[in-house]
């Protein structure tokens, strides 16, 4: 058991008899005196990917679940069914899509830093790293003299997402976006 607020992103608790993964805290404090801190957590349902939304003050107790996490790398979709391998044993896991909600369009070729969730040597869910570096490849035409400002203009990625990105910024160029979040993060700086 783990007061909430010890909970982090990322933890697997049991919310009302479901198994839930917590993919977003809000720390609400008070200005009245006395009042109780407010933890606001999102949750992804393992392994349906329903979402929850609750609010715990900093004393309650969440049951907090131990989930094997091991590093693998995707390998293909057959249907609706997508398989991923361990890089350490070469053991292979498959994942049907409705438990991946808003993480399909993410997963391009060559992706690094996916973890599995497993529990009891069952996959439940995959985590994708916090950010992966994509492609810019349809957009409007940089505007000269633009800086950055908070002007935004959408651009098409490679993966065929689309974000809002800052004016200055044009096709060909390489950018890196939160896939949890769908946002753009900055740009990337190729080595040459």
């Amino acid at each position: 058991m783990s007061k909430a607020c010890n909970i982090k992103k990322g933890n697997v608790v049991r919310v009302n008899n479901r198994i839930c993964q917590v993919k977003q805290i809000e720390v609400q404090t008070p200005s009245a005196r006395g009042a109780n801190t407010l933890y606001k957590i999102r949750f992804s349902g393992i392994p349906d990917g329903q979402k929850v939304e609750q609010t715990f003050k900093g004393n309650d107790m969440l049951e907090e679940l131990e989930m094997e996490r091991r590093s693998v790398s995707f390998l293909y979709q057959d249907q609706d069914m997508y398989t991923f391998m361990d890089t350490e044993n070469y053991e292979q896991y498959t994942l049907a899509a409705e438990n991946m909600e808003g993480q399909i369009a993410w997963l391009i070729d060559n992706l690094e830093g996916i973890t599995a969730l497993l529990l009891e040597g069952q996959i439940m869910a995959i985590d994708l790293p916090d950010a992966i570096d994509l492609e810019i490849v349809e957009t409007a035409p940089a505007i000269k003299g633009a800086t950055a400002t908070n002007r935004n203009k959408p651009a098409t990625l490679t993966n065929g997402e689309t974000v809002m990105i800052p004016e200055y910024l044009e096709a060909g160029e390489t950018i890196r976006v939160g896939p949890a979040t769908g946002k753009f993060m900055g740009r990337v700086q190729i080595k040459r």
